[in-house]
């Protein structure tokens, strides 16, 4: 799974969706795409939890539950680490691997002191997960979580995913980077398979290809927008006691084909 995650990031453009369990998970491999990753957000909703509130032995458990109920690769949103030393991050990532990770990714955001650690101590950290990562095989993505904490700008965006790819990193990410712009500027200065996170009014699919963007996630998108369906099907029940909700649910067909009986 590994090798076959690495060749995708070497050539064009591929959307990596995130699913939050298994039915999601294979729900999106009947639909044919070609890899997925972890949602920490998404997770974290499926256990009645807000982000940054799921445990390492819970994430661990969990990437082996997916890996072992898809036939495609899986990357892994690791959050900081879940540890606060280098050892400890490198813990997490061959913890991961072990569980099935073909990818994991590593973030710059302490939710201990609520702030970006200095990108020193951020490439530290990045460089104890690739030396894990290049051991197996493993893609490594390097996250500046900057922008979305009002912690930078583009600049300092970039110096941080120069100095995570420098580190070893082999995909680069910022999320909640929306300008086109912007976006081709990060691809261009960091000249390595750059990830994006679609967003509802950020450029399509196509522009980011065309921008030489190599990944595009969901992030916890794909989560919110299944229990927003719940929640619609839910009100119409209650208030209008009708359900046509149930036009826009998976066909019995799909259902059998995406929850296989796997032997």
């Amino acid at each position: 799974m590994s090798e076959a995650f690495r060749k995708l990031h070497e050539s064009g453009t591929f959307v990596i969706p995130n699913p939050w369990d298994v039915p999601s998970a294979r729900v999106l491999e009947h639909l044919g795409f070609a890899a997925l990753a972890t949602t920490s957000s998404g997770f974290a909703a499926s256990l009645g939890r807000g982000d940054q509130h799921v445990t390492r032995d819970e994430l661990v458990a969990h990437v082996a539950t997916l890996t072992a109920a898809v036939r495609i690769p899986v990357s892994v949103d690791a959050e900081r680490g879940y540890a606060t030393g280098t050892a400890g991050v490198a813990a997490t990532v061959r913890m991961l691997i072990e569980a099935g990770a073909a990818g994991v990714s590593i973030e710059d955001y302490d939710p201990d002191s609520q702030s970006i650690y200095p990108v020193d101590v951020a490439a530290e950290r990045i460089a104890a997960a690739a030396a894990e990562c290049d051991r197996h095989g493993v893609v490594l993505t390097g996250r500046a979580e900057n922008h979305l904490y009002g912690a930078g700008g583009l600049d300092d965006t970039v110096a941080r995913l120069v100095a995570y790819r420098d580190a070893g990193a082999a995909c680069l990410y910022a999320p909640g980077l929306s300008d086109l712009g912007d976006i081709a500027r990060v691809v261009r200065e960091v000249a390595a398979p750059v990830n994006v996170l679609a967003l509802r009014n950020g450029p399509s699919v196509s522009e980011l290809a065309g921008a030489g963007v190599r990944r595009v996630s969901t992030g916890g998108s794909l989560a919110w927008a299944a229990y927003g369906a719940l929640a619609e099907a839910a009100t119409e029940l209650r208030d209008l006691g009708t359900s046509t909700y149930l036009d826009r649910a998976l066909s019995r067909q799909a259902r059998e084909a995406a929850f296989r009986d796997d032997d």
